[in-house]
């Protein structure tokens, strides 16, 4: 192990590793060494991706065992499925107690797990062998956030009071891939894969910069779900001939919006709000990431697809669909935002470069497995929320052993 560089390995080759990936151009100590994947296709063309980008020599291993054994590697960044989850983080964890290799950190992708019964093995696990962890949640090193959210403190919140409402949202058409849309996989809908994002950003934005998200409470939440457009029956037959037939939304289906509202208690004796939506059934240019932040005279707002930079094409420019504009891009033809450089604007360089350096030594970090626990539990808790069609105090009797309604299969919207 080097003090001086971070070798890093990757669970899982697909799209979010690639972002990863593509963001680690702007990590200048760190270097992406190795990817292990079920598909030994897969994790070759990842590692090909960062030779190629010449963010790292990395070369594909054929078990996780072998990546945590090998000396290059220092760190493992976790970016598989949901529901490998906690079976990958028992493999890394045998093969340290087994004297097979060493490590210097673990960061994983969110959500942390799918319930709080799994979240809660996972920060077991880590502990056990001490391994330090970072919770990845990209939004809140997106440049426009972190820049807004510093300067809004600094000087409105400085001299006129503490923001007291936080919003936050993701919206796009539905995910990539089979595993995201099946309730028993990925353990609900649109809540449990985006709202971690969302109800995170609206915490952290009501937090002093500075400060432990500690700071700001959350005392009650209430949760909403819904089906608005993926049950249709013309959708749904349209998904399964997408995604397979192992995604049957006329019988297995899970929400494709979700909102969530959550009331916090500050340590400094203030009651402030965050409002909080995601959806699977916007259709726009593509992915659309936005927040505000409202305090008693001031305001901030971000809206991703708000970019510098557009392009239009006639009808007469015929090519093959594709996402080089946008994330999750829904037209080919028009007036159309273009996101230069994704892996900046979503945050994940910032991201990457924070946990390199958290795991060489050299800064605290901002988020930990901990934190992830605790996302997932407002997650739980929203989800318990809506089934009871009530406002809940957080957090709820039961949340350890609670299980959704749609991943259970058992949601009927």
């Amino acid at each position: 192990m080097s003090n001086d560089r971070l070798g890093v390995g990757f669970i899982g080759s697909g799209f979010n590793a690639r972002f990863h990936i593509q963001g680690w151009v702007g990590v200048r100590d760190a270097d992406v060494r190795g990817v292990w994947s079920p598909s030994a296709r897969n994790a070759q063309a990842a590692a090909s991706l960062a030779r190629e980008l010449a963010v790292g020599e990395a070369k594909a291993y054929r078990s996780i065992t072998d990546m945590v054994a090998d000396p290059a590697i220092d760190a493992i960044w976790l970016t598989g499925p949901n529901h490998v989850r906690v079976e990958n983080v028992e493999e890394i964890v045998r093969a340290l107690d087994s004297g097979k290799g060493e490590l210097r950190g673990l960061a994983c992708e969110k959500p942390l797990a799918r319930n709080v019964g799994e979240a809660q093995r996972l920060v077991e696990l880590v502990e056990r062998v001490g391994l330090r962890t970072g919770y990845l949640e990209n939004q809140l090193f997106a440049p426009q956030v972190e820049r807004g959210k510093a300067l809004l403190w600094a000087r409105g919140a400085a001299l006129t009071g503490r923001p007291y409402l936080a919003r936050a949202a993701e919206e796009h058409s539905g995910p990539h891939m089979p595993w995201f849309w099946q309730g028993r996989l990925q353990g609900g809908g649109v809540l449990n894969d985006m709202m971690c994002h969302s109800a995170l950003v609206v915490r952290d934005l009501l937090t002093k910069p500075g400060e432990p998200l500690a700071t700001v409470r959350p005392v009650r939440v209430t949760g909403h779900i819904a089906s608005l457009k993926w049950t249709r029956p013309e959708y749904a037959q349209r998904l399964s001939k997408t995604m397979g037939s192992d995604v049957d939304y006329a019988k297995s289906p899970a929400e494709d919006f979700a909102s969530v509202v959550i009331e916090f208690e500050t340590t400094d004796g203030y009651r402030v709000l965050g409002e909080a939506t995601t959806s699977w059934s916007f259709v726009g240019a593509g992915l659309r990431l936005s927040a505000e932040l409202l305090g008693p005279e001031y305001s901030l707002s971000w809206n991703s697809l708000d970019t510098g930079l557009k392009l239009f094409f006639s009808r007469e420019v015929r090519g093959k669909t594709g996402e080089d504009l946008v994330e999750k891009q829904n037209a080919e033809v028009g007036l159309m935002p273009v996101v230069a450089n994704e892996a900046v604007a979503y945050g994940y360089e910032a991201e990457d470069r924070h946990f390199a350096r958290v795991f060489l030594g050299r800064e605290e970090p901002r988020l930990t497995f901990a934190d992830g626990l605790e996302v997932v539990q407002l997650l739980m808790t929203a989800y318990q929320s809506a089934e009871q069609g009530r406002t809940l105090e957080f957090p709820p009797a039961g949340l350890d052993a609670f299980v959704p309604a749609v991943a259970r299969g058992a949601w009927r919207p």
